[in-house]
């Protein structure tokens, strides 16, 4: 070991990388993760644009077969290190290189592949376990069999744990349902169904309780021992749900603090140095250690820097300097490891090796290549990549860069070459037992989508008309409003004259009634936000089209506005005698009452809540209001506001209704 320019130096003839101790099997590798955005800043009281680095030259991986967490103090970047990796972020602003399972892979492959489970848990109340896993199933599995379908959806309650709670509605605030930690595994199954070869979540113990979240912990823990590259956040993990995290990225910053197996964060502190009081985890210690250094003058930018070059960061004031000479306390994490025993024997040579240098990983001087280190203790067969360089791989670097654009995710195969990660036949679990990515997934796995267009249409019809059936309050409310308003509406204007009266009466109901059905629609606005989150949610990974969806809805509602229209055009059109055909009558009103239906929905898919939808749609509706032609005549409109009767959906209902009644021969009387 020798130092140059302050720098502490390891000689790099000590393993050949090219030679891992354990064959790869596949996983997620990525280089160089980079995101950066536009913030405004004050300075010196005036405002100006500055570029941040949301994530700055991340580089790791993630091992197939295996749970990896990410961690770190609030606003590390964990959701947005996730989000990049699971083509969630803009194309174009994330900068970097992304290979999955030795494949190049992009933004729209990863989404096909990869289920993303977020914080929230977003499904139908009133649909249960068994219905909800199985229309998961429906639009995920394709042209696989009904049977097929029933099959692994049993398989899969059975797996998750559901079983008592097969038949039991999900529930919500109203409706009492499945408990948390029931509802996070409906989460996970309606998203891992198909068998994804790569699955993220997003604090997937955030609002349960120890037990609760420890048992989803243990779910995913099994589903990445069946085969698939497990990537989550993790906030502050118990002891227990440490012990089934198999590999950690801890960052700061936006930066790389620590990345490598959990046994390897006490020997990590011990390098620089800190003692671990016993019976403390090594893992808090570390984010402990990191926000002290966020907090002080030093910054983060000094843990980065060690985790890079081994470069030992600064001590803080009044920080004592202290050496261990053990790291029991992460013994304990290191039985789960013991089953890798011929890989690890190997793996422990090239640790001893290794030892003897500065902080027993190889190391070099901070330059412009790629560096690539072995972690000791059990997990040493674990390749870590940090964003520091090595000499000899300066020609690797520079060879990636040519072939890849910025923001592109490219293939990256002479590291995965060297990456050594664990074989799934390494532990005692029966991959049988798990589900795998079914055939009907992998041959369509080429579609973008899993149905047909009219299959899609039917999945959706069924399922809203399910739904509509359990919560027929939205629809029975609206037509006992109409009911009573048209019976209202009869007995007011009751046998109308054929005078001048007469006429101003009826243009007064016809006006009346055209509000009415607009206003009617307003109680859609919560319905369909609470209702978008999951639209969003199935349709990032391409489980349906929005078109599909849209066409759904459109049909499954047909039904019951029509009968919403003829209720009031009944009651009304008798007692006030009116005149045209009837079915001419109740067209008009059941298209109003369509497209002011639609008009909320569109307002209710682009405001963020339903209180800013209300003021949206009450002023829209004021100023359809004006401008229909009720207080001005379409043509004494001034022409910079005609377009607003052309787009006012009320201009339509109203005119439509005075041609039925007034486009004839009749006179009337003025007296």
């Amino acid at each position: 070991m020798t130092q140059a320019n302050g720098h502490r130096r390891v000689d790099q003839t000590v393993i050949d990388i090219k030679k891992p101790p354990v064959s790869f099997t596949g996983g997620l590798v990525f280089e160089c993760l980079t995101y950066t955005v536009t913030k405004k800043k004050k300075v010196e009281e005036k405002w100006s644009n500055q570029e941040v680095d949301l994530l700055h030259e991340i580089t790791s991986y993630a091992p197939k077969g295996c749970i990896t967490a990410v961690m770190g103090p609030s606003g590390a970047g964990k959701s947005t290190l996730l989000d990049g990796l699971a083509g969630r972020i803009a194309s174009g602003s994330l900068k970097g290189r992304v290979s999955l399972d030795g494949a190049t892979v992009s933004a729209s492959l990863i989404k096909r592949t990869s289920a993303y489970i977020m914080q929230e848990d977003r499904l139908f109340p009133m649909l249960t376990v068994y219905e909800t896993l199985m229309f998961a199933a429906d639009f995920r599995l394709g042209p696989l069999s009904l049977a097929d379908k029933k099959q692994r959806v049993e398989k899969l309650i059975d797996q998750l744990g559901l079983t008592s709670s097969r038949n039991t509605y999900i529930g919500d605030e109203g409706t009492r349902g499945i408990s948390g930690g029931e509802r996070r595994r409906v989460s996970i199954g309606v998203d891992i169904i198909h068998g994804p070869s790569l699955l993220f979540l997003d604090e997937p113990t955030s609002g349960l309780d120890s037990t609760s979240a420890h048992s989803v912990i243990e779910k995913v823990h099994d589903i990445a021992r069946g085969g698939s590259t497990v990537i989550l956040t993790i906030h502050q993990p118990s002891s227990r749900i440490q012990l089934l995290l198999d590999h950690l990225i801890i960052l700061a910053r936006g930066q790389l603090m620590f990345q490598g197996s959990p046994q390897d964060v006490a020997l990590h502190l011990s390098r620089m140095p800190r003692k671990i009081p016993k019976g403390e985890s090594p893992i808090e210690l570390l984010i402990d250690v990191i926000q002290e250094y966020d907090q002080s003058e030093v910054g983060v930018e000094a843990l980065a820097e060690f985790a890079r070059t081994g470069v030992k960061p600064p001590p803080l004031s009044g920080q004592q300097q202290h050496s261990v000479s053990s790291v029991a306390p992460s013994s304990h994490l290191s039985h789960r490891y013991e089953e890798n025993s011929q890989d690890l024997s190997y793996s422990s040579q090239v640790s001893r090796r290794v030892v003897d240098g500065f902080d027993h990983s190889l190391r070099s001087s901070h330059n412009n290549n790629t560096s690539m280190s072995w972690s000791t203790g059990n997990s040493a067969a674990f390749l870590k990549f940090t964003p520091s360089r090595l000499k000899n791989d300066h020609k690797l670097q520079n060879t990636a860069r040519t072939n890849a654009s910025p923001g592109y995710y490219a293939h990256w195969s002479e590291i995965l070459e060297a990456t050594p990660t664990p074989r799934s036949s390494d532990y005692t679990v029966n991959e049988k037992d798990y589900l795998a990515p079914s055939n009907a997934t992998q041959e369509h796995l080429g579609a973008k989508f899993a149905n047909s267009y009219l299959g899609e249409i039917w999945i959706l019809m069924r399922r809203n008309f399910i739904n509509i059936r359990r919560t027929p309050e939205l629809f029975l409310s609206r037509l006992m409003v109409l009911t009573f308003m048209g019976i209202m509406m009869a007995t007011m204007f009751f046998k109308p004259k054929e005078t001048l009266q007469g006429i101003t009466n009826r243009l007064s109901f016809f006006i009346f009634t055209v509000c009415l059905f607009f206003f009617s629609s307003n109680d859609a606005v919560p319905a369909f936000i609470q209702e978008r989150f999951i639209f969003i949610r199935e349709t990032s990974h391409n489980a349906y089209r929005a078109s599909t969806y849209t066409i759904a809805g459109l049909i499954t509602h047909m039904p019951f506005i029509l009968l919403q229209a003829t209720a009031y055009a009944v009651i009304v059109w008798f007692a006030l005698k009116l005149r045209g055909p009837f079915l001419y009558f109740l067209l008009v009103l059941f298209v109003s009452l369509l497209s002011t239906n639609s008009f909320v929905v569109f307002v209710s898919s682009v405001v963020p809540n339903y209180i800013l939808g209300y003021a949206v749609v009450i002023a829209f509706t004021a100023l359809f209001f004006l401008f229909c032609g009720y207080f001005l005549n379409s043509n004494d409109i001034p022409h910079y506001w005609r377009w607003m009767n052309k787009i006012s959906t009320m201009t339509y209902p109203y005119e439509g209704l005075l041609m039925n009644q007034y486009q004839t021969n009749d006179t009337f009387g003025f007296g």
